[in-house]
């Protein structure tokens, strides 16, 4: 595991997404092809946006991965995070391909349905957040670190409901969805390497739990201290809290 402190989170966004970039050349490099795993949310604002501007990315030979949905929520709806993938990077590259998670589907068979597809296809390079209660992808805590499934469907606690509100998604939390689909932890933990961005005071309690606390289902994001190539990049006010600046 390694922190990188930026100066800011444009810089942040700028080295995560240097970071990822050269990961993906390399993939295709070495296999002819890169899987991707793509987050969503604040925390990746700034990675998409240095990330669709690389140089020498040969997208058509790129995989991508969506990371979680909520259930029941249209693209139409702002708060779609398929349609904050589609905006944000598939209409601004030409990517191989883009295998979203439908949250209009019948959950259960939709897992099964990207499960199959991302079984077959090893992940190079994770992009990834940390959230205010140190949930990892969707998985809020007490996340399930045990299971295999590569998705699953998942409540979502209050706190992660209130994130949602707070960064401006949903006009109510009543209007937060309750459930979504999320990739499993042991399923991003499989990836190659994984680059995880985490801005803001706000996340500095979860960031500082996660790189310093022990590994526990109650910090899910406390799993990356198992990975060998885990890369933190994170602005100054997220690191306040850390011990070792």
């Amino acid at each position: 595991m390694n922190i990188t402190i930026c100066r800011d989170a444009k810089e942040m966004g700028r080295r995560a997404a240097a970071d990822a970039a050269e990961r993906i050349r390399l993939a295709i490099h070495d296999r002819g092809r890169a899987n991707i795993i793509v987050a969503t949310g604040a925390s990746q604002f700034e990675v998409l946006s240095a990330l669709v501007e690389a140089k020498d990315i040969d997208w058509p030979k790129v995989v991508g991965f969506h990371l979680d949905e909520y259930l029941g929520l249209p693209m139409t709806h702002p708060a779609s995070f398929r349609r904050y993938l589609k905006e944000r990077l598939v209409d601004r590259v030409p990517i191989g391909e883009f295998h979203y998670i439908d949250g209009e589907a019948d959950a259960e068979s939709e897992c099964r349905r990207v499960g199959e597809l991302i079984a077959a296809a090893p992940i190079d390079t994770a992009l990834v957040g940390v959230g205010e209660n140190g949930h990892l992808a969707f998985n809020d805590p007490p996340a399930d670190f045990q299971t295999d499934r590569p998705y699953i469907v998942v409540d979502l606690d209050e706190a992660c409901r209130r994130q949602q509100l707070g960064e401006g998604w949903f006009p109510t939390l009543d209007d937060v969805p309750r459930r979504a689909i999320s990739m499993s932890v042991r399923q991003i933990m499989k990836s190659r390497t994984i680059v995880c961005t985490v801005p803001d005071r706000r996340k500095a309690e979860a960031l500082r739990a996660a790189v310093e606390g022990p590994v526990t289902p109650q910090l899910p994001a406390s799993i990356l201290q198992q990975h060998p190539q885990a890369m933190f990049y994170v602005d100054p006010p997220a690191a306040e809290l850390l011990a070792k600046r």
